[in-house]
């Protein structure tokens, strides 16, 4: 059987369902977090934690994934990647902003939203959206309405709930959206900061502002393949050609099937090739 079937077979099970067989037994009523559709949020969330029997203090973050219903498991299998970047902030005080609520309706989303507030216990988690979604603010979760593009918003959140350790871009994602984005807000993460990019797969469909030109350098694979040669700017040969800022503050870039995670940090730490004899940029 393929993995990811049998990935949906086990996880298929209701979260406290997999608990009660993990523990061998049943598990008391917990908070209202731990019922399908709850919306877990503020301090009393971080206190039901601790309380929680240990293999839900286990549950990784596939597992709430599926208990809330969040599409970063299921249509697309990006949960194991954002745990193996962003697992060891799990007790961690930090700000998670993500752009793009979920659903296109005033009713609609926030799902990805209760999965991060329940497997960062103490994360204040901020959600932007076109769409007003503030009624899913609550606790540690708020959720502001505007547009991802937008300068001054963006700065007045990173202001407000700042520093910003996480971004998660699942906006529009349509490639002007997405580069304008990273644009206004990298520059203003602190280093350690992990800036995440879903759904890069528009940027090869013309309809959502891709291109079928795999070179096109406007899209948001552009972007990214700019962004791997800027971690060798100071590989580069061309006299002229100065590093950006960018340049020198992405640290590595991990890309996945439809998602890439950058990590921002000291990019200078000098070359080598003058130690290389007879190869090209070596001295003479």
């Amino acid at each position: 059987m393929q993995p990811r079937r049998v990935a949906r077979r086990i996880l298929g099970e209701p979260l406290t369902r997999r608990v009660r067989l993990l523990a061998g037994g049943t598990v008391p009523e917990g908070p209202s977090g731990l019922r399908a559709g709850a919306r877990p949020g503020g301090g009393s969330l971080r206190r039901a934690f601790d309380r929680l029997p240990a293999p839900l203090r286990r549950a990784d973050l596939t597992d709430w994934a599926w208990h809330f219903g969040t599409d970063k498991w299921g249509s697309h299998w990006y949960t194991p990647h954002y745990e193996r970047h962003l697992g060891h902030l799990r007790r961690k005080r930090f700000t998670l902003l993500e752009i793009g609520v979920g659903g296109y309706d005033w009713g609609a989303g926030g799902e990805s939203l209760r999965m991060w507030s329940a497997f960062f216990p103490r994360a204040r988690i901020v959600g932007l959206d076109l769409v007003d979604k503030t009624r899913l603010s609550r606790g540690r979760v708020v959720v502001r309405r505007g547009d991802q593009t937008d300068p001054e918003l963006l700065r007045s959140l990173v202001t407000e709930f700042g520093p910003v350790t996480v971004v998660v871009d699942d906006g529009s994602h349509r490639p002007e959206h997405v580069r304008e984005t990273f644009r206004i807000l990298f520059p203003l993460l602190p280093d350690g900061a992990f800036y995440a990019i879903e759904d890069t797969q528009t940027s090869y469909w013309p309809g959502w502002g891709g291109s079928l030109d795999r070179s096109d350098p406007t899209t948001t694979m552009g972007l990214v393949k700019d962004l791997l040669d800027g971690l060798n700017h100071e590989e580069f040969l061309v006299a002229d050609a100065a590093p950006s800022a960018t340049d020198r503050t992405v640290r590595a870039v991990h890309c996945y099937h439809n998602l890439v995670v950058i990590e921002k940090g000291d990019n200078e730490e000098g070359s080598n090739r003058e130690l290389v004899p007879g190869k090209e940029g070596a001295p003479a």
